[in-house]
């Protein structure tokens, strides 16, 4: 969790999350919402220059995600 996650957490309502390169979109939504029992209004992914993808979710406003992430340990 960096600091620019948990600001993104705190003021855009979403999640961080480093997933694998073959995940698709779909699939990265299916497991947030079956996981953590929330629904998910969009997902974004971003893939840095090392390589790494990173999916950013974002959470219905009926749900936030400081609660998953208090769940999670994160917070």
């Amino acid at each position: 969790m960096t600091e620019v996650a948990s600001r993104i957490l705190e003021s855009e309502n979403k999640l961080v999350f480093a997933v694998s390169l073959k995940a698709s979109k779909a699939d990265i939504k299916r497991a947030v919402e079956e996981l953590y029992e929330v629904r998910v209004e969009r997902v974004t992914i971003n893939v840095t220059h090392k390589g790494e993808k990173r999916a950013f979710v974002k959470l219905h406003p009926d749900y936030k995600a400081a609660d998953v992430a208090i769940k999670l340990g994160v917070l």
